[in-house]
């Protein structure tokens, strides 16, 4: 089978290979047609969804994955969120969400003057390519949990809604 991402980020690729360990992963760089740096589980699960689709559109891939990155707010408090989805050739779409931490306050900072989380912590770490590597999670977890990681849980997430719906459809 051929799964579709649509990413070329090497953590988001990785979490979808772990998972479809037996699968071709074909990578495409689809758009998530949200802001750079989403601010809500909304528009971060809308992201995933929208590069589900593109990763289809672009490939001959028989089901596409997004998964996207973004904040999202708990009252005054701003936490790094995560999104998957997983989309059929017939557009059935799974979603699912992955691991919260909370983020310091000058992360926030940062991210409301316009800037996306990926730059703002390779300054933060004194770092470079953090998003492609262990990501904000791997800063703030002490390299507990990485980028990759954290995406393979949403993977999970999105393969075993997809089994069962084939399994029992």
């Amino acid at each position: 089978m051929k799964i579709a991402i649509g990413s070329k980020n090497p953590a988001k690729i990785g979490a979808v290979q772990d998972v479809f360990a037996y699968d071709e992963v074909i990578s495409t760089d689809a758009s998530s047609q949200v802001s750079k740096q989403p601010f809500s589980d909304t528009e971060t699960r809308q992201g995933a969804i929208n590069r589900a689709a593109g990763s289809l559109q672009a490939t001959s891939g028989d089901i596409g994955i997004g998964l996207e990155g973004g904040v999202m707010y708990v009252d005054d408090a701003l936490y790094l969120c995560n999104w998957g989805a997983l989309m059929t050739i017939d557009d059935v779409i799974f979603t699912g969400s992955g691991a919260r931490i909370l983020l310091p306050k000058e992360i926030d900072d940062e991210l409301k003057k316009g800037l996306e989380l990926g730059d703002v912590m390779d300054n933060y770490a004194k770092r470079k390519d953090v998003r492609q590597k262990e990501g904000a999670i791997g800063i703030f977890t002490n390299n507990r949990i990485s980028r990759k990681e954290m995406f393979v849980h949403a993977v999970k997430l999105l393969h075993g809604q997809w089994a069962y719906w084939q399994e029992n459809r």
